[in-house]
């Protein structure tokens, strides 16, 4: 039998669903929303779900794009997902650099990281699109906001992709740039390791911070059990002295680790521990860099995100 694909909407209903809210303060419209959830789920534990969505706030701010608001927490002994969503046409302040116009609470199970993940990933796709927000904080009726996702712009996919998980790149590096040049990327963006494409957009390689470390201090000087000749950095300002002549593709790497946007999340993990890299390098079906999941990033989406 054929599973039937299931989509936010399924998780949220209309007697939960706040339209036309006037509230200048996010905090009194979040717990608007969790005395609406209390009233149709008396056996929610409201002010333990309070306080594990505000001490999540007070780390991670989850105004995930212009006038969207996503404060969720994962519970202990909720069975399913619990949703309540507000739409606040002035806005209200949460804390980002603009007004929250829509506010979606997601409460999930604290042992279910899968839908947690699954609910986020479908939200982000269905506001991708700032003007999606606006429209949707603007509904008069709950039946107006829940008709917006019909087409199935809110379903859920059936698992988690390296493209739900990865973040864009910082920046890109040409093959022809100078070490001078990637420095500078290195410094703007403070990142470890940056891809490497060539000017059609197409993958050539990588560079990072080690590659540049190796690049100064080659293995045989690392040999040595003396190192006071070189302890005024000799090796460093030599490389430097040449850094504005020598092009990217001649220090960069072209074997490294990457994974496809199609991927499950479950084998990502396991290049993680198999590789023992702290980054994965993200290509799309084409083979162009797509963007990157860090060790970091992974860990916190599966764990406490």
């Amino acid at each position: 039998m054929k599973d039937v694909r299931r989509s936010f909407c399924d998780f949220l209903q209309l007697n939960n669903i706040l339209c036309g809210i006037d509230e200048p303060d996010g905090k009194v419209v979040l717990a608007g929303l969790m005395e609406l959830l209390k009233k149709h789920f008396p056996d929610l534990d409201v002010e333990g779900a309070k306080r594990e969505v505000e001490s999540r706030e007070a780390l991670f701010p989850t105004m995930v794009a212009p006038g969207l608001a996503v404060p969720h927490a994962r519970i202990s002994g909720l069975a399913e997902p619990l949703t309540a969503v507000a739409c606040i046409p002035s806005g209200c302040d949460f804390g980002g650099s603009s007004p929250a116009k829509v506010m979606v609470l997601l409460l999930t199970p604290v042992d279910d990281p899968n839908l947690h993940l699954q609910l986020l990933s479908a939200l982000a796709k269905a506001f991708e699109e700032d003007s999606v927000t606006e429209k949707l904080s603007r509904a008069a009726t709950p039946n107006e906001f829940l008709s917006f996702f019909s087409d199935g712009s809110s379903d859920i996919p059936d698992f988690l992709t390296a493209k739900d998980l990865m973040e864009p790149f910082p920046a890109l590096l040409q093959e022809t740039d100078s070490l001078l040049d990637a420095i500078g990327k290195f410094a703007t963006t403070r990142s470890e390791e940056l891809p490497v494409i060539d000017n059609t957009g197409d993958l050539r390689g990588v560079l990072s911070l080690t590659d540049l470390l190796e690049y100064s201090l080659p293995a045989h000087l690392l040999w040595l059990e003396d190192l006071s000749p070189m302890y005024r950095l000799q090796p460093f300002s030599d490389m430097l002295k040449t850094a504005g002549e020598t092009k990217v593709a001649d220090v960069m790497r072209e074997e490294f680790i990457r994974a496809e946007t199609g991927d499950p999340a479950v084998k990502l993990a396991k290049v993680f521990l198999m590789e023992k890299v702290p980054r994965l390098l993200i290509v799309d079906e084409s083979g162009k860099p797509a963007g990157v999941v860090t060790l970091e990033h992974f860990s916190a989406k599966l764990f406490w995100d």
